[in-house]
C-alpha cells in the first residue's frame, strides 16, 4: 500500500525527550546484552539468531508487505539494503568482542555523518558550507577517539568504521523507500531480508547455542525492537533538532555500564570525541529544522541494529 499524506501532529518537545530516553536505554541494554554473550558465540550467528528470534515480531507487518504491491525495482532496493544491513550487522557484533562498548557507541554515531555526505553524492542534497564544517568536526571527533599514531588501532574499530558506513548507506536507500511504502514495510522487509542474508553465514560458524544464550539473543531482538518504537514515538512528539541532543546520553550510559560491569576502563577521549560528533549531527539537523527542508540525516539511534 503506498503512502498518503501525512497528517499533522501537535508536537510536545518533553515527550519527544522522554521518549528518545527510553530509546537509548533499550539500545544500550542491547550492547550490553550483546557484549555479555560475547564470543561465546560467533558474530554471524549471533546477528542471525538476533533477527531470526526477532521475526516474531514481524508477524504484524506480514500484510502490509503482501498488499504493498513491490515492483522489481522495489524489490532490487530492499534486497540491496538487507545485503549492507547483513554485512554491517556481522561487522557490528564482532566489534562488540573487540572494543569496548563506549566506543562502539561512539563510533556509530558516524552513520549520520556518512548519511549527509552520501545524500549530497548520491541523492543531490546541496552541500552548505555550514554543513561541510560540521562533518569535518565530526571527523576529526572520530580522529580524537581513534588517536591513529597515539595507540594501536584494532581490527574492532576498524570493523565500526566499516558498519557506520554500510549502516548508513542502508538508511539512504531506506529513506528513499519510505517515500513509496509505509514504515511497517520498510522495518519487515529489512528484518526478513537480513535473517536471509545472515543465514549462510550463520551456518558456516555455527555453535549450537544453549538456551541461556538463546535467551540473551531473544531479549536483544526485544530491546531493539522496543528501541526503534519509542524511536518512532519520539519523532512524532518532537522534531529531530529536539531530539538528538539526547542521543548523547547513550554515550555517558554506555561508558558507565562497560567500567562498571565490564571493566572497561571509562576513556575520556572516546567521551570527547563522540561528543564533537554528536554536536555536529546536531547541529546538521538543527539547520534542516531552521530551513524547513526534508530530513536526510538521521538521528544515530536510526542506524542501529
Amino acid at each position: 500500500m503506498r503512502n498518503s499524506p501525512k497528517p499533522t501532529i501537535a508536537q510536545r518537545p518533553l515527550w519527544g525527550v522522554f521518549w528518545m530516553l527510553v530509546t537509548g536505554l533499550c539500545f544500550v541494554a542491547v550492547t550490553a546484552i550483546v557484549k555479555h554473550v560475547g564470543g561465546a558465540v560467533p558474530a554471524a550467528e549471533a546477528a542471525f539468531l538476533r533477527y531470526a528470534l526477532g521475526l516474531v515480531f514481524v508477524i504484524p507487518m506480514i500484510r502490509p508487505i503482501l498488499n504493498a504491491q513491490l515492483t522489481r525495482q522495489d524489490l532490487a532496493l530492499f534486497s540491496l539494503r538487507g545485503a549492507t544491513q547483513t554485512i554491517g550487522v556481522i561487522l557490528w557484533f564482532y566489534s562488540m568482542t573487540q572494543i569496548s562498548i563506549a566506543e562502539v557507541t561512539a563510533m556509530n554515531y558516524l552513520s549520520p555523518v556518512y548519511v549527509t555526505i552520501g545524500a549530497a553524492l548520491v541523492l543531490g542534497e546541496r552541500f552548505a558550507a555550514r554543513r561541510f564544517l560540521a562533518v569535518m568536526a565530526a571527523l576529526i571527533g572520530a580522529l580524537i577517539i581513534l588517536r591513529p599514531g597515539f595507540r594501536e588501532i584494532s581490527s574492532g574499530h576498524f570493523a565500526m568504521l566499516l558498519t557506520a558506513i554500510l549502516f548508513a548507506f542502508g538508511y539512504l536507500i531506506a529513506k528513499r523507500m519510505a517515500d513509496i511504502v509505509s514504515p511497517g514495510v520498510v522495518v519487515g522487509m529489512l528484518s526478513i531480508t537480513v535473517t536471509i542474508g545472515l543465514a549462510p553465514f550463520a551456518w558456516a560458524v555455527w555453535v549450537t547455542p544453549t538456551l541461556a544464550q538463546l535467551f540473551w539473543l531473544f531479549l536483544v531482538a526485544v530491546f531493539a525492537t522496543a528501541g526503534h518504537f519509542s524511536m518512532t514515538l519520539a519523532f512524532r512528539a518532537a522534531p529531530v533538532s529536539v531530539t538528538q541532543p539526547v542521543t548523547f546520553l547513550q554515550l555517558v550510559w554506555a561508558t558507565l555500564l562497560g567500567a562498571v560491569f565490564f571493566n572497561e576502563p571509562a576513556d575520556s577521549w572516546v567521551m570527547f570525541g563522540g561528543g564533537i560528533i554528536i554536536a555536529a549531527i546536531s547541529f546538521i539537523s538543527w539547520r534542516e529544522a531552521v530551513l524547513k527542508r526534508r530530513a536526510i540525516t538521521p538521528p544515530v539511534s536510526a542506524t542501529k541494529v
